[in-house]
C-alpha cells in the first residue's frame, strides 16, 4: 500500500514510473533493513558439556591432620605485654551498672590482680578507656565514661600504683563493644578497659 502511494506520489512530480519503482524500491528495503536492524537478537543456544573422561582419576592422597594455630603460653608471651595482663588477670576490662561508675566487688577483685600485675610490670603504662551503652545523650555519656575511668583509675592508684602510669579517656557511647538494644549488650557495652601505652 505505502509502495503504491509512493509510486502515484512520484508520478504527479513528474518521475517517470521506472524512476519511481526504483525510489519505492530502494525504499523498502531501507525501512526493512531498519526493523531487522530493531528487531530483539535471539541468543545462540549454549555450547554443548564435554564429554565425561572415560578414564577413572586414582584418589587424591590422603590429607595431612589440619595444623592447630598454637595458642599462646606463659613461655610465649612476652612479659608486660597486654597478652601477659589477661593471662595474669584474667581480663582487661571491668563492667560497671546502669548510669553508675560504681565498682562492684567482681569489678574491684579484677583491680586488686590487676594493680597486683602492675606493681610487679613497674615500667608497664596504661590508660583507661571509659565506655557507656547507647542511651543517654552523647555529652552525658562522654562524663559518664570519664567518670567510669576515673574510678578505676583511682582503685588502681589507692592500690600501690603511681598515678603518673595511668591515663583516662571517654568513648562515651561512640564504640560499643556489642551492637545491640538490649540488656545483654547494654551490659557488655559499660565497661572500662586497660589498654597498655
Amino acid at each position: 500500500m505505502i509502495h503504491m502511494l509512493l509510486i502515484k506520489f512520484n508520478i504527479e512530480k513528474g518521475i517517470s514510473m521506472t524512476i519511481a519503482k526504483t525510489y519505492t524500491l530502494i525504499l523498502s528495503a531501507t525501512i526493512l533493513a531498519l526493523a531487522g536492524a530493531c528487531a530483539k537478537k535471539v541468543a545462540p543456544p549454549p555450547p554443548a558439556a564435554p564429554p565425561s573422561p572415560t578414564h577413572t582419576m586414582a584418589p587424591p592422597p590422603p590429607s595431612s591432620p589440619p595444623i592447630d594455630t598454637p595458642q599462646p603460653t606463659a613461655s610465649t608471651i612476652a612479659p608486660g605485654s597486654l597478652q601477659d595482663l589477661i593471662a595474669q588477670v584474667g581480663s582487661d576490662r571491668v563492667f560497671f551498672g546502669y548510669d553508675t561508675a560504681d565498682l562492684d566487688a567482681t569489678a574491684q577483685d579484677t583491680l586488686k590482680k590487676e594493680a597486683s600485675w602492675l606493681q610487679k610490670n613497674t615500667s608497664v603504662k596504661i590508660s583507661i578507656e571509659g565506655h557507656c551503652d547507647e542511651r543517654g545523650t552523647r555529652e552525658y555519656n562522654l562524663a559518664l565514661g570519664d567518670r567510669r575511668a576515673e574510678a578505676v583509675k583511682s582503685y588502681l592508684a589507692n592500690s600501690g600504683v603511681a598515678r603518673a602510669r595511668i591515663t583516662t579517656i571517654s568513648y562515651g557511647k561512640e564504640r560499643p563493644e556489642i551492637v545491640g538494644s538490649d540488656d545483654t549488650s547494654y551490659a557488655k557495652n559499660r565497661r572500662g578497659v586497660t589498654v597498655i601505652r
